[in-house]
């Protein structure tokens, strides 16, 4: 993970003060893999810089990992523990492009990077105009691409019991990954007028195709049917990029202890580390305010103590 120490910590979060999703997912990647160039983090499968999150997440604050989802049906505040070491499974490496065959229609694709995803939500904030103008780095998208409910997050004191399983009762990783297309299949409402998330998610499909053969004929490259693509082959293509990069999507159905009703939610470990970041770096500078004052220690200084020997001055400033 590279020199993670507290001064360092504190300059990434200052530095992503300055930023939202996107730019505070890259500043977290880059210091999970601070030997890597920018432009080569942002080269990478989405998947891979999800697992080095949470890898980099583990290494920062532990395998504990607190949630808060509220109750699609009743609005319930639940709240519950995951362990970290079940989350961001890396993917194998991928020899050459993907393959998708259903009907008609044959289907060569390659899984979305960093880029890739930024570059779609871009596109599709760019089609909504003004209104739409903060798709790509705003609050309303997640680092990983996808539409955030924002519905799951950190929390923070003690949890509450609670039960989380997917279909076959354990977390599982979302079927609607990142080049699955909007809720409501081709033709339909949501066709019709698709959202700035359908578009996104549009315009990321069209970036990763390949090449697309129709009854063994090839369809040109400025005419990839992204929008035609029958629903069935565009659920084929999520599911094969979800089995390819099983950590890019992480869903989870929430049993409400309260009605009883499941809720399904996304967990996005950018947005996840990055508030358990700017929650330990506001602590941390209360702690150097207060060492700085009792002492006449200079920040360098605070910070090169140990936490327990930090710790242990402070009690001794609250019991003097």
């Amino acid at each position: 993970m590279g020199n993670t120490g507290p001064a360092e910590l504190l300059a990434i979060w200052e530095a992503g003060l300055a930023h939202h999703g996107p730019g505070r997912a890259l500043l977290l990647h880059r210091a999970a893999r601070p030997e890597t160039a920018a432009d080569e983090l942002l080269s990478l499968p989405v998947g891979e810089r999800e697992a080095d999150l949470y890898a980099l997440r583990r290494a920062l604050f532990g395998e504990r990992m607190q949630i808060r989802a509220e109750c699609g049906a009743c609005g319930e505040a639940m709240e519950f523990d995951l362990d970290a070491r079940d989350l961001g499974v890396r993917s194998g490496e991928q020899d050459g492009p993907l393959r998708v065959e259903e009907g008609e229609w044959t289907v060569e694709f390659r899984l979305p990077t960093v880029a890739d995803v930024e570059a779609a939500a871009q596109a599709a904030a760019e089609a909504d105009g003004p209104l739409g103008a903060d798709v790509g780095e705003g609050e309303g998208q997640g680092a990983n691409g996808n539409v955030d409910s924002g519905e799951v997050e950190g929390a923070d004191g003690n949890v509450a019991s609670g039960e989380v399983e997917g279909a076959d009762g354990n977390v599982d990783s979302g079927a609607d990954g990142n080049l699955d297309s909007a809720s409501g299949s081709p033709g339909g409402e949501a066709e019709r007028e698709p959202t700035a998330a359908a578009r996104a998610r549009r315009a990321l499909l069209v970036r990763c195709i390949v090449s697309v053969h129709r009854s063994g004929r090839l369809v040109p490259a400025d005419r990839l049917p992204a929008a035609e693509l029958p629903e069935p082959v565009q659920r084929r293509l999520a599911e094969a990029a979800e089995r390819a990069d099983p950590a890019v999507d992480v869903t989870l159905n929430v049993a409400c202890p309260e009605c009883g009703e499941a809720t399904r939610a996304e967990l996005d470990i950018a947005s996840y580390l990055w508030a358990e970041l700017d929650h330990w770096a506001r602590d941390l500078l209360l702690d150097v305010h207060l060492l700085a004052t009792a002492y006449g220690w200079s920040e360098p200084q605070i910070l090169a103590l140990s936490p327990l020997r930090r710790r242990y001055y402070l009690e001794l400033c609250a019991d003097g």
